[in-house]
């Protein structure tokens, strides 16, 4: 693979793929750290895009394992479940208004809440808009678990969102 050839990936996807990983780490330092080590993957065996027919989907698949294994060496889960609460992360656009900014606030306060299986199908989904075939290949995950992922998010973030719908009624 050329140097202009992984520029080229890089330019298309890391921003994607920061999202992505962003919302399942929720730790901008370990997020940029799998982003580099999937790049690097890349660059140092570039034969791992050989025969792949969706380049955004393997990536995806392949900063979701680097991003678990790192979650799972570092024992982030444990340690990070009560913070995940109180943490909000930036993962929307900021709004014009300060009613804007607070409500972008509490969706990502209620992303935070749901558990990491759940927060991936969802931001998948909703995010990088893939059907659930896709989220359940590149999870490497039943179909049905992840439709009912997406929907045990969903009804969690109604749930917890409803209070914010009913103030602004």
């Amino acid at each position: 693979m050329t140097p202009s050839e992984l520029a080229r990936i890089y330019d298309a996807h890391a921003s994607g793929l920061f999202a992505f990983l962003l919302n399942l780490t929720r730790d901008p330092s370990c997020t940029a750290d799998v982003l580099q080590e999937v790049f690097l993957r890349l660059a140092q065996r570039p034969s791992l895009l050989e025969g792949v027919r969706d380049e955004r989907a393997f990536l995806l698949r392949l900063a979701h394992n680097l991003a678990v294994d790192v979650l799972r060496r570092l024992d982030v889960r444990r340690r990070t479940q009560s913070a995940l609460a109180a943490e909000s992360l930036d993962l929307f656009v900021p709004g014009p208004g300060a009613d804007d900014a607070e409500v972008q606030r509490q969706i990502a306060a209620a992303m935070g809440e749901l558990p990491a299986d759940q927060r991936a199908v969802v931001h998948l989904k909703i995010w990088e808009g893939l059907t659930f075939d896709a989220i359940a290949e590149l999870l490497e995950i039943p179909l049905n678990t992840a439709a009912s992922r997406y929907r045990y998010g969903l009804t969690k973030l109604r749930d917890r969102l409803r209070p914010l719908h009913e103030e602004t009624l």
